[in-house]
Order: C-alpha cells, then sequence, then structure tokens
C-alpha cells in the first residue's frame, strides 16, 4: 500500500514539473516517515552504494559525449555516415541513423546524441525535402541508440543497481542496437518518397570522388574512438571505467590537435556542463538507492512478483505485463529514473518468468526507447523537438509510425528471442 503510493507520489512529482533529482527526495522523505527509518544508517548505505569504482564511468563518457560536441568530432563522424549513403534513397536519414549509432559508441548517452546530431542534420534534411517534423521524430528515436550500442551509461548504471556484470550488460544490447538501426534505415527507405521527395545532394565545387576521400581521411581519426574503446572493453585491454578514461583522452587529444576545434573556452564549458549533468545524475542515483532500499527491506518487490504470478501465471503473460509496465513508465521518467528505481523491482519478476538479468537488461534499453518517445510526456522526443525547433505535437504522428513499425517490435524480438540478446554475452565468454 504505502509502495504504491510512494510511486504514484513520485509519478505526481514529475508530472507537476518537479525537477528529477526533488521528486526522487520527497518520494523518500515520505518513505522514512512512513516507515520509521533510520536516516543515519540510510544515508551511510547510501554512501557505500556510490562508493564504487564502477560509477567513476558515468562522468567520464559524459564529458566525452560533450567534448565530442565541442572539437568538431560529432561533425565529421555525421560527415561520413552521409558520404556512405549519398544520393541514395532516404540517404540524408540513414546518414542521421548511423551517425547516431556511431555517436553512442561513445559517448552512451542519448542528450548529447540529440544536441550534436540535431544541429548538424535537421537543417540540411530540411533543404533535401525532408519535414522538420519527420526529422524531429528519426532524431529522436535514433539517438537512443546511445543506450543499446555500448558503451552506455543505461547499461552501467543496471549492472550497478542489479549487481550484474557491466560487460555482459554491454554485449547483450548489442543485437537489439543493430536490429532498431537496421529497422530505422528499412523505414526511412520506404517512406522517402511516398511521405515525401528527397531531393539529391551534389557535392558543390568537387568530384563526387575526391569529396569522398576527403570525408573519409578527416572521419578516421573519429572512427578510431568507437574501434579501440570497444575493442579494449571485449579485448580486456581495460574496464569500462578505464575505456571511459582512454575517450576523454581520446577526445580531446583529436579535439585539440588533429581538427583543432576544440579551445580552451569550449573545454572549459565542456567540464562545467558534465559536472552539472553528472551532479543531477549522481543525486538521483543516491536517492533512488535509498529508496531502493527501503522497498526491498520491506519486501516489496518479492509481494510485486507474488502478485503478478497470481494474476498470471504463464511466462509470456508476465513479459508482456513487464514490458507494458516499463513503456508506460518510461513515457514519464527518464532513462536513469527507469533504470536505477524500476528495473530492481521488477528483477524478481522476470525472473519468476526465467529470463535471464543480462536478458532484462536489453528488454529495459528497449522499453526505455520506446517510452521516451511516446506521446503524452515522450521526454526525449520533447527535447529533439525544441533542438529541431518544432511543435513536439507536429512530430507525434511520425514518432508514433516509427514506434509501431520498428521500435515496438524490436522490443517484442528482444523479449521472446533471448538469443539476440545472449548471443554476443555467450559468444565472448561473458555468460
Amino acid at each position: 500500500m504505502h509502495a504504491g503510493f510512494s510511486v504514484l507520489l513520485l509519478l505526481f512529482l514529475l508530472g507537476v514539473g518537479v525537477p528529477v533529482a526533488w521528486s526522487f527526495a520527497g518520494t523518500l522523505l515520505m518513505l522514512t516517515l512512513v516507515y520509521d527509518v533510520n536516516l543515519n544508517t540510510l544515508m551511510l548505505q547510501g554512501f557505500r552504494s556510490l562508493n564504487s569504482l564502477v560509477l567513476l564511468a558515468l562522468p567520464l563518457f559524459i564529458m566525452a559525449g560533450y567534448l565530442m560536441q565541442a572539437g568538431g568530432i560529432a561533425h565529421r563522424l555525421v560527415g561520413f555516415a552521409e558520404m556512405l549513403v549519398k544520393n541514395r534513397r532516404g540517404g540524408m536519414g540513414a546518414s542521421m541513423v548511423l551517425a547516431s549509432g556511431v555517436f553512442g559508441a561513445i559517448s552512451g548517452t542519448a542528450s548529447a546524441a540529440v544536441a550534436s546530431i540535431g544541429t548538424i542534420l535537421v537543417d540540411p534534411m530540411e533543404q533535401r525535402g525532408y519535414p522538420r517534423q519527420y526529422s524531429a521524430a528519426l532524431l529522436g528515436i535514433s539517438s537512443l541508440l546511445g543506450i543499446l550500442i555500448p558503451p552506455s551509461i543505461t547499461m552501467i548504471l543496471f549492472a550497478v543497481v542489479t549487481q550484474q556484470s557491466v560487460v555482459a550488460c554491454f554485449a547483450a544490447t548489442i543485437g537489439p542496437g543493430l536490429l532498431l538501426m537496421f529497422g530505422l534505415i528499412l523505414f526511412n527507405y520506404v517512406v522517402a518518397g511516398r511521405w515525401f521527395k528527397e531531393s539529391p545532394a551534389q557535392p558543390a565545387h568537387e568530384t563526387q570522388g575526391r569529396y569522398s576521400l576527403k570525408t573519409l581521411f578527416y572521419a578516421i581519426p573519429a572512427l578510431c574512438i568507437p574501434a579501440l574503446i570497444l575493442g579494449g572493453i571485449y579485448g580486456g585491454v581495460f574496464t569500462p571505467t578505464e575505456a571511459a578514461a582512454v575517450a576523454v583522452v581520446l577526445v580531446i587529444g583529436i579535439g585539440c590537435f588533429v581538427y583543432r576545434e576544440l579551445t580552451l573556452r569550449k573545454l572549459c564549458d565542456s567540464f562545467v556542463r558534465t559536472a552539472e549533468t553528472t551532479g543531477t545524475v549522481i543525486l538521483i542515483l543516491l536517492f533512488s538507492f535509498l529508496i531502493g532500499r527501503i522497498l526491498v527491506a520491506q519486501g516489496v518487490p518479492q509481494d510485486l512478483a507474488t502478485f503478478v504470478t497470481g494474476l498470471v501465471d504463464s511466462p509470456i503473460g508476465i513479459l508482456l505485463m513487464v514490458n507494458i509496465f516499463l513503456v508506460l513508465v518510461g513515457m514519464i521518467i527518464d532513462d536513469v529514473s527507469l533504470t536505477v528505481v524500476v528495473a530492481p523491482l521488477l528483477l524478481p519478476l522476470v525472473g519468476a518468468a526465467e529470463v535471464n538479468p543480462v536478458q532484462f537488461a536489453a528488454i529495459v534499453a528497449c522499453a526505455v526507447i520506446v517510452g521516451s518517445n511516446s506521446p503524452p510526456m515522450a521526454p526525449v522526443l520533447y527535447m529533439s523537438c525544441r533542438i529541431s525547433k518544432v511543435a513536439v505535437h507536429r512530430s507525434f504522428s511520425p514518432a508514433i509510425a516509427m514506434i509501431v513499425f520498428v521500435a515496438i517490435p524490436v522490443q517484442l524480438i528482444t523479449t521472446f528471442v533471448p538469443a539476440v540478446s545472449l548471443a554476443f554475452p555467450r559468444m565472448l565468454g561473458l555468460l
């Protein structure tokens, strides 16, 4: 009863516009009063939970995303992706999807991808005939490839709160990420020429061959970053935390000495933005850890599992209910909050359906993509529309079409075909 009321209180505070961190703080305060919890002991437990070497990767990957945006790396990645599909049907839309995937392999965040890729591609796409509201919807969904294509901040948080292997969670989302990339490119190919007419593009002053070679040459340093990061992680050269530090060093070096766009002012601005974002995330993480401790002590996850299994006795029914719940909550709260609060509560429930926790990590990531772009709240879609300078209600229609025909099928395949998420972890010997 009290646990259900705490969830409603959290959703109410978020719905009326209270900042996310303080919404969690208010919920925590209510639970400590209701259950008469010793706050001193609870805060000590929260500090111990945050005192984790794995969590050091969070600010480092966030910093890498901001530095990519400031140092010209994102611009080169977009140019490379556009070169691969230039003058093909749906080429500009496909370049947005590919650029988001490569960007996600470095930064691991959706917000940085929206800001970087949106400011670079939305205007050129409009010049090529793409409706602005369609571009905003495609940006909103493809930017979340950063959650699926490792390394992923969301998967780091999931691994910490559920005590799973970070590398295994990274590997679990590779299959769904590739499926989503392919699905979005195929969807864009189908609708280009039907919903709108895309005009061809030609380099203004250079031949096509020379233009392609020049673009590839400038993109090589940027493309080396994800190759080194992922190769180092899965090759056992360094841990995810060390990989994050390597990513920051590479991005700073390439931005300063190769592209020469990362000035001291931009570097300082990136550090400030990293500190602001990290502070918010850590506050959310702390409060969510404490809320989770209270709920676990009161047996709420076990009671939830017993209640649901009493209503639905088949694994398929349980998984469908879990997916619907994740999507509905994802419409209201961000991916960090969903991962650190809701996922641990549902873990015993999916365990009753005999789902591997690593597969559940991939299911949560797919649910975030659907929920974050679903009306009426659609937090990531709203951010994308702000960057694209278009009213959010105009992007609802294309966003819903992409969700129905691409994102939901990927989520269902990930849920009911375990090999999609478990093949890579098994191949790498992580399971």
